[in-house]
């Protein structure tokens, strides 16, 4: 099973372009279905067939797992079947009449204005590292990237005189999203007079680095914007998916069509796009419910 494993993670990552976490979520899901599968003394693919599969989620609900993890592990599972099929290993697959369960629609947390100029303010910029912090909060919300997308940021992928950065999402997919002039005064400020004085000598490419004069990691913005959330006083917990929420949020309640938002967001089905729509329309009741005389 885990030469099988192997192989399919390597079709992953080389034919598919899968992100290196999400190849990380693959191998830790199925390999705790192998391990399921090794407790009851399965030890070939063809053994462990739809019972089998039924009884690891099973097993999953037992223990406590969310149902949206148990969605994931399911998902694993019938991708790796999916494979196995297609390189013909199996003839048949056990998990293919199988369907994730439909989970309860969660809506994003969203900032409001205030708390995003509040939180925006947060950052000292009169020393190297606040303009830093400035210029990525600044950036995230102007652009909605992936915080992932925002530590992987080089110098040539931004373009101040065209106002607008190149991204490289899931799957290694191009895009290119806009950039407003706030965002763009002060990235460029920060690339100016801020980067210089924390870059270590040798690293050329990346734009935001940190204490050490390394590429910042993605931990290390997690770091950065809970202190400021903190220092902010605002209540609700924020994370760097915060913003970008509040940006396709802010975006649809000023008008943005979907497509747009869509495409800056880099969601590849548009479905994915629509639960912001959800939030706008409860905006809407809630402006209805206090303005309108016989709401």
């Amino acid at each position: 099973m885990e030469k099988i494993l192997d192989e399919f993670l390597y079709h992953l990552a080389v034919e598919r372009g899968l992100a290196d976490n999400t190849l990380v979520s693959y191998r830790l899901d199925l390999t705790a279905f192998f391990t399921f599968c090794r407790k009851y003394n399965l030890k070939t693919i063809e053994q462990a067939n739809k019972d089998v599969i039924l009884s690891y989620l099973f097993q999953l609900q037992v223990s406590g797992k969310s149902p949206a993890t148990i969605s994931r592990h399911l998902a694993a599972v019938k991708s790796f079947y999916r494979y196995v099929v297609s390189e013909g290993i199996l003839q048949k697959d056990p998990s293919s009449d199988l369907e994730t369960p439909k989970l309860p629609q969660k809506l994003p947390r969203v900032l409001s204005f205030e708390e995003v100029d509040l939180l925006l303010s947060q950052p000292l910029i009169s020393e190297p590292a606040g303009l830093r912090d400035k210029a990525m909060l600044e950036l995230l919300y102007a652009t909605g990237v992936r915080v992932s997308e925002l530590v992987s940021l080089n110098l040539e992928q931004v373009s101040l005189k065209n106002r607008c950065i190149r991204c490289f999402g899931k799957g290694a997919k191009e895009r290119i999203v806009p950039l407003g002039d706030v965002a763009a005064r002060f990235l460029a400020e920060y690339l100016d007079r801020g980067r210089y004085k924390l870059v270590k000598p040798g690293e050329t490419s990346a734009i935001f680095v940190n204490q050490r004069g390394g590429r910042l990691t993605r931990q290390g913005f997690w770091k950065i914007i809970k202190k400021y959330a903190l220092k902010s006083g605002i209540e609700a917990r924020i994370t760097p998916h915060t913003l970008r929420h509040s940006f396709a949020t802010h975006l649809l309640e000023n008008g943005a069509d979907i497509r747009s938002v869509q495409e800056m967001l880099g969601h590849a089905d548009i479905s994915t796009t629509q639960i912001y729509t959800h939030l706008t329309r409860k905006k809407l009741r809630e402006v209805y419910d206090l303005t309108h005389p016989r709401a």
